[in-house]
C-alpha cells in the first residue's frame, strides 16, 4: 500500500540480520520499502514483515530463485513506477549505504529539481570508504576511471549502488534493453540515462564494508564488467565514426 512520494527498493538474497539493522531506520523517514528477495533461505521475508508490524510500509517481491542484482532492481522499478512513486532509490541491504547518508541525498533531491539522478558517490570530493582493502579500492577506482574514459562521461562513480531516480527519468529509459545483472548493472543503467538526456547529480557518501554476511563481489564479476565496458566503448566510438 503506497503512503508515501518516495520508495526505496531493496534486493535481498539471505540478508536477514542486515535487515534487523536497516529496516527500523529507513521507517523513521519518509518513504516505503520494497524488498526484492530471491528465495533467501535465511528467514529474510519473516524479518521484513515483523518489522513492518502490518502497517504496509514495507512490501515484499518474492521470486522463485536467484535471479540476479539488475533483474531484482528492474522488476523493483516496474512494479514501483506502476503504483505511482514520484522518487525511486536503490540502496544495498548489506548496511553498506548508510542511512545519514540518504537523508542528505533526499535533502539533495527536494533542492535540485532540475537533476534527474542522484547518485551516492564514494570517488569524489567528501566521499570515502571504510574497512576495504588496498587491493579493492584500486581496483574499483581503476574501473571507474575506465568506465569514465571509455564511455566519455563526467560521472566519477560509474558503479556506484547507492542512487535515487526520478520516476520520469525511469520512464524515458530503455528499461527493457538493461541486460547486465551483476557490477555492470550500475554502468549500463548510467550509460542509458545518459544516453536520454539525464542530468546527474553525484553527491559524497561514506560507504562502510558489510561487517554481517558475505560479500558477492569478486574481481571476476569487475573483469566481466570491464568486458561489457569495452564493448560498449567500442560501440559508441563506432557510432560517433560514421
Amino acid at each position: 500500500m503506497k503512503s508515501h512520494s518516495t520508495v526505496v527498493i531493496i534486493p535481498t538474497f539471505n540478508e536477514a540480520q542486515n535487515l534487523e539493522n536497516l529496516l527500523p531506520q529507513l521507517l523513521e523517514l519518509e518513504l516505503d520499502i520494497l524488498i526484492v528477495d530471491d528465495s533467501s533461505s535465511d528467514g529474510s521475508i519473516s524479518v521484513a514483515e515483523r518489522i513492518d508490524g502490518g502497517a504496509g510500509r514495507i512490501s515484499i517481491l518474492s521470486r522463485p530463485s536467484k535471479m540476479g542484482l539488475g533483474s531484482a532492481y528492474i522488476q523493483g522499478f516496474r512494479r514501483s513506477l506502476g503504483e505511482g512513486y514520484e522518487s525511486l532509490i536503490q540502496m544495498d541491504a548489506d548496511g553498506s549505504h548508510r542511512v545519514t547518508d540518504l537523508k542528505r541525498m533526499m535533502a539533495v533531491e527536494a533542492n535540485e529539481p532540475s537533476q534527474d539522478l542522484f547518485i551516492g558517490a564514494r570517488w569524489i570530493p567528501g566521499g570515502r570508504v571504510e574497512n576495504w582493502s588496498k587491493h579493492r579500492e584500486i581496483l574499483s577506482r581503476g574501473a571507474n576511471r575506465y568506465s569514465k574514459f571509455v564511455l566519455g562521461t563526467q560521472v566519477n562513480d560509474m558503479t556506484a549502488g547507492f542512487r535515487i531516480y526520478r520516476a520520469n527519468l525511469l520512464r524515458r529509459m530503455n528499461l527493457d534493453g538493461i541486460c547486465s545483472q551483476g557490477y555492470s548493472f550500475q554502468i549500463e543503467m548510467t550509460r542509458e540515462a545518459l544516453r536520454v538526456g539525464a542530468q546527474i547529480r553525484e553527491v559524497p557518501i561514506t560507504f562502510i564494508e558489510r561487517t554481517l554476511g558475505k560479500s558477492k563481489m569478486s574481481s571476476e564479476i569487475v573483469l566481466e564488467a570491464m568486458v561489457k565496458v569495452t564493448q560498449w566503448g567500442i560501440s559508441r566510438a563506432f557510432t560517433r565514426s560514421r
